[in-house]
């Protein structure tokens, strides 16, 4: 990937992306918190998604604190959010590195200086094989370890490296899966027996063992806390096993694990007692923003496990803001704001503000508010008989919490970064 540096970590934003004004003259994106904008001014249009400054300054910190403590490190995965600007806040704030799931995305990693790197998935096709390579020979301090789960990947790794016999040796670690998800290794006799492939591969390094929990996932502490043990316990056992037979080809171990739903079940497992140096690496990416649904459901049962107070540990860090555009019959609102622009996947957008037309200052809103559909430019608000008189009027704002922010983010080129008062003062970029 070139870029040009002013395009890539400073852009010019102009009319061209959704969400920015178009009474006003293209700035770059440094240049959007000295603009004096304000979300409920009427300086942006709606809808709008915005990222809140203090909750995001705490939870890259509170996460990078609780990894520091467990004694593992912190590889992100920046498949959230795709900024270049986040990025560089998770590595300043002390990440080890960070984690993707394409080699796409991994070059913009690379181009926003990440030079520790994991690619949480399966790289099979010679394109990306080849562009892992442009990237190692292009960077000669770039580490790119990649999954893999099978003898039929490895084959297709190895032929093409006997294409090109000018290539660096890839680095990999084993993917330990479960029966009914998506991939990895399904039982221990498959990933002993790729372990000892790749060990005698001149094309590959074995450089640790990784599995993700997050499939699993329920929010209950008992069945979470089974499923990820046993998880886990495949995972050393693997460990283990290359480790006395002298299969891994790196002096430090990689043992990799977790998602954002129940990343402190696995982190305590992440360094297991073995010949040579380990380092546990958690691959948390929705941490960053956090969001006022499902991951704050799962966040209970964490704060519950972690003995955390309400607040204490990460905090939603994402809203997208809509205009009440119609009020075309009883106990029913439509908000100006779709499938095109917040998360649906996981459940619907949760109402969490308001403002009047005219007003700076968002109130609470009514407790039976709810989102119950969206269409691509348009949701549907709905409320409680008893809630009537407290009923939403056409030109009101309404801010919405998020559920899932990976399929929020992507739906964005740039976010403005706000203050409690919603004033903006900062901006990111992504690039999806």
């Amino acid at each position: 990937m070139t870029t040009d540096h002013d395009d890539f970590l400073d852009p010019l934003l102009d009319t061209g992306f959704k969400g920015y004004p178009r009474t006003q003259p293209p700035k770059r994106r440094s240049e959007i918190g000295q603009a004096g904008w304000h979300v409920l001014a009427g300086d942006l249009p709606l809808p709008l998604a915005v990222l809140k400054r203090e909750a995001l300054e705490h939870n890259l910190q509170w996460m990078q604190a609780r990894v520091r403590q467990w004694g593992i490190d912190l590889a992100p995965h920046g498949k959230t959010t795709m900024s270049p600007q986040l990025f560089q806040r998770q590595l300043d704030a002390g990440a080890w590195g960070l984690t993707f799931a394409t080699v796409t995305q991994l070059a913009v990693g690379v181009a926003a200086g990440a030079r520790r790197t994991l690619i949480a998935n399966q790289v099979v096709n010679d394109e990306d094989l080849a562009g892992i390579q442009l990237l190692l020979h292009a960077h000669i301090d770039l580490r790119v370890v990649f999954l893999v789960d099978s003898l039929a990947q490895l084959a297709l790794i190895e032929d093409w490296a006997g294409r090109h016999p000018e290539h660096l040796p890839f680095e990999a670690m084993i993917e330990i899966g479960v029966d009914g998800a998506r991939t990895g290794c399904r039982t221990h006799e498959e990933a002993i027996t790729l372990a000892t492939r790749l060990h005698e591969s001149a094309a590959v390094k074995l450089a640790g063992i990784e599995c993700y929990e997050g499939q699993g996932a329920t929010g209950e502490s008992g069945p979470d806390a089974a499923y990820a043990n046993a998880l886990m316990d495949r995972v050393e056992a693997v460990a283990r096993h290359c480790d006395v037979n002298g299969l891994f080809d790196t002096d430090e171990v990689l043992v990799s694990a977790g998602g954002s739903a129940i990343f402190d079940l696995v982190a305590g497992r992440l360094k297991p007692g073995l010949g040579r140096s380990v380092r546990g690496l958690l691959r948390s990416g929705c941490y960053v923003t956090h969001d006022h649904g499902f991951y704050q459901r799962m966040l209970n049962a964490v704060d519950q496990r972690l003995g955390c107070d309400c607040g204490e540990s990460l905090r939603p860090a994402m809203e997208v803001w809509a205009t009440v555009q119609s009020r075309p019959e009883p106990k029913l609102a439509i908000l100006a704001v779709g499938k095109r622009d917040i998360s649906f996947d996981l459940s619907m957008p949760v109402p969490i503000a308001r403002a009047a037309r005219g007003s700076l200052v968002p109130a609470a809103v009514p407790p039976g508010w709810k989102i119950t559909a969206l269409n691509d430019q348009h949701a549907y608000l709905r409320w409680d008989d008893a809630e009537e008189p407290q009923a939403p009027v056409v030109g009101e704002r309404v801010g919405l919490g998020i559920s899932h922010p990976c399929t929020t983010f992507d739906k964005w080129h740039w976010m403005p970064v706000v203050e409690e008062d919603l004033r903006i003062s900062d901006a990111v970029a992504m690039h999806f």
